[in-house]
């Protein structure tokens, strides 16, 4: 789709897709904005913000300037997609685990009481309206400073700030919708809130197809923007309600199907088809947080940066921040408050039994991630444009710009103690296999001693393992004899309940030999792995049944399976399925063409000729 688009072109624009190279964007439109503003052309700058644009329909009108635009409009796009993560994390992601979650969600509340407290004590005469100012965390620039100045691997720290965020986040939202609220309008509201039931229904009724979506939202934000409501709630409700779902087998193989059609038949009514197909499969959840994620990122926020970071500087303005409690208020409340507020919040949490640290992720971390938090950039610059006026809004700007370099240096200067003097180098799971592949102990398919490792940590009830996927085979063909699969079990206790049982009595086939057949029969049927189904399989394969009912009850047979899931645990896996190429976790897709392609990477076939 790209095939004409420059190589330097291709590579500016993946590198602003990471985290970091959005985080260097935001920073950049923000230095834009505060030169611009302090430049010979700052008039060009405010008469910019100033222009009116206005959406006439009938004697339905939406009127405002350049800056509201931004601010209530794009804006809403951008508390969308918080709200479609929220959603996706409840149902799918860290919240799901509820008490996985209550360390982050009270280090996050605490992350949010605490520095307004703080602002209070030191602005709370002055400007009493702004202590909403510090209460958020930019999730953006987080993430993008903690790519930056974090330890080398930090995903489980990420996964926890994220969690955190989306307490401080939701707050935030919920602040600016109640307390920054005026001159409430009933009918639009009541239109609004009848959107949002619209919304709810559409999700109970498994509404796959996002357009409804899209429609009923743009409707919402114009019901809210009319009712006085500010539309960030809205924006933030309305992602709530849409969807979110693990994708699920059956959907992946209709769409298989779908595509096959296409191969024999390549028309346009078929492609529509198969378009649709691939659709179904995917939660509205997921797709629209897919669209919606880069132009956020990319084009929204920075143009908010653009619009909000401009303060004239000049005629002793600075000098006057720098006395203004206002500007101290925010800055302590944003670096102290957050600074202490959620560590505080993740070290009582814990001490209270609510649960504990995320694997891999030590105090030092959490106190580094916690400074980091103090970057409140965006949320920070809404609720000001939202409380604030005149000077004391440049006050608190400036006192926004300021936190975000003294939490960013903050966070560095904790993560570099952390990492010398309490030897965190790391803040996420184990990447390395531990213990190596042994084919006296390991089910190997392949050559024994093949250079090339494929390690696959399975569930047998899992549907996106590797035997329905079809991926070994792939490999096979592909690498031929220079490539081996090993299996090693990690049974899903809570969602699959059978898998467990199937582990045991596929070990128990191994037993005579026959793993792999067994290994591929019950991933065949994996609806079916009731233990008289277990016993049919294995009659099937000819095993002698007396013989495998007694290894089934056997503790040795069973310590195979323990064996495996300590092997997990120490390896840093924690879900299936989780493949392990040439000894190292692999990240990301786990298609057989990723598998290859990170296969034939320098760095594996490195380490598969140091192996051999």
């Amino acid at each position: 789709m790209h095939e004409n688009r420059p190589d330097w072109l291709t590579a500016v624009i993946d590198r602003l897709r990471t985290e970091t190279g959005a985080a260097l964007l935001l920073a950049t439109f923000a230095a834009v904005a505060l030169v611009w503003a302090n430049s010979p052309a700052s008039g060009s700058y405010e008469a910019l913000w100033h222009t009116t644009l206005g959406i006439h329909l009938g004697d339905v009108s939406i009127e405002m300037d350049l800056h509201a635009w931004v601010n209530d409009g794009l804006m809403v796009l951008f508390f969308f997609l918080i709200g479609l993560e929220v959603r996706q994390e409840l149902a799918v992601g860290s919240l799901r685990d509820r008490r996985r979650a209550l360390v982050p969600l009270v280090a996050g509340l605490v992350g949010v009481v605490l520095p307004a407290l703080v602002y209070l004590m030191i602005a709370g005469r002055e400007a009493p309206g702004g202590w909403g100012v510090v209460i958020g965390t930019d999730t953006a620039f987080l993430l993008g400073v903690l790519a930056l100045v974090g330890p080398a691997m930090s995903n489980q720290l990420r996964v926890f700030l994220l969690t955190l965020t989306v307490v401080d986040d939701f707050l935030a939202v919920a602040v600016i919708g109640v307390v920054y609220t005026e001159d409430l309008r009933p009918w639009p509201l009541l239109v609004a809130l009848a959107m949002l039931g619209l919304l709810w229904l559409l999700g109970r009724s498994s509404v796959w197809r996002s357009a409804p979506y899209v429609v009923v939202v743009a409707v919402l934000w114009g019901a809210t923007l009319v009712s006085g409501v500010h539309p960030s709630l809205a924006g933030m409700a309305a992602g709530l309600l849409v969807p979110a779902a693990t994708t699920q087998r059956r959907h992946v193989e209709a769409a298989k199907r779908l595509f096959r059609d296409y191969w024999q038949s390549p028309e346009a009514r078929v492609a529509r088809t198969v378009r649709a197909g691939l659709a179904r499969s995917i939660s509205v959840n997921d797709r629209l947080h897919d669209v919606l994620r880069s132009p956020v990122s990319l084009v929204v926020v920075p143009i908010f940066a653009l619009a909000n970071a401009g303060v004239d500087l000049r005629g002793g303005v600075l000098a006057t921040a720098l006395a203004s409690p206002i500007t101290w208020g925010v800055t302590a409340g944003l670096v102290l408050g957050k600074l202490v507020g959620v560590s505080l919040g993740a070290w009582a949490a814990v001490r209270a039994g609510l649960g504990r640290l995320p694997d891999g992720v030590g105090p030092g971390s959490v106190l580094g991630g916690a400074a980091l938090s103090g970057i409140g950039f965006t949320m920070a610059l809404l609720i000001i444009s939202l409380s604030l006026e005149g000077e004391q809004a440049d006050d608190a700007t400036i006192g926004v710009l300021l936190s975000l370099v003294l939490a960013t240096a903050l966070g560095a200067l904790v993560f570099r103690i952390a990492r010398t003097r309490w030897g965190e180098e790391t803040a996420d799971l184990p990447t390395r296999l531990t213990p190596d592949v042994d084919p006296d102990r390991d089910h190997v398919r392949g050559d024994p001693e093949a250079p090339l490792t494929v390690v696959e940590f399975l569930d047998f009830e899992c549907p996106f393992c590797a035997r329905t996927t079809g991926m070994w085979k792939d490999l096979h063909e592909h690498f031929g004899d220079r490539v081996r699969y090993v299996a090693r079990h990690l049974p899903l206790d809570g969602p699959h309940p059978h898998a467990r049982a199937a582990a045991v009595a596929a070990e128990a086939a191994g037993r005579q030999g026959k793993f792999w057949e067994m290994h591929d029969v019950l991933f065949a049927h994996q609806q079916h792995l009731e233990p008289d189904d277990l016993r049919r399989y294995a009659a099937d394969l000819g095993l002698d049944l007396e013989r495998f009912d007694a290894d089934l009850r056997d503790p040795e047979v069973m310590a195979l399976v323990e064996r495996d899931e300590r092997s997990a645990h120490d390896s840093g896996a924690r879900g299936t399925p989780t493949f392990f190429l040439n000894g190292e976790r692999h990240r990301g897709p786990h298609d057989a063409r990723t598998l290859i392609a990170a296969l034939e990477a320098p760095e594996s076939m490195a380490a598969s000729r140091r192996r051999s």
